[in-house]
């Protein structure tokens, strides 16, 4: 579930090891530049840390960001 924390959507992903990790945010890179939305992500070996928020809109939550959300959820399932 995305949380809210400070002005920003979080969620964090683990993953069976690096590959699937990696596979996982090359799926969600795609996504967000076919949106010209691109996210704030860390990347540790098994785990993807992932903070939402428009810049343009003062670095704070939007409609853009929960789409984004429901997408990298939706990409997250057919893993």
């Amino acid at each position: 579930m995305w949380q809210e924390r400070e002005n920003k959507l979080y969620k964090k992903f683990v993953f069976r090891n690096f590959s699937e990790a990696f596979a996982f945010m090359t799926r969600v890179a795609l996504e967000a530049e076919k949106m010209n939305h691109h996210p704030l992500w860390t990347n540790v070996w098994n785990t993807v840390e992932i903070w939402l928020s428009t810049h343009d809109a003062g670095d704070i939550v939007t409609d853009r960001d929960k789409e984004l959300a429901q997408k990298i959820d939706n990409l997250n399932t057919s893993l």
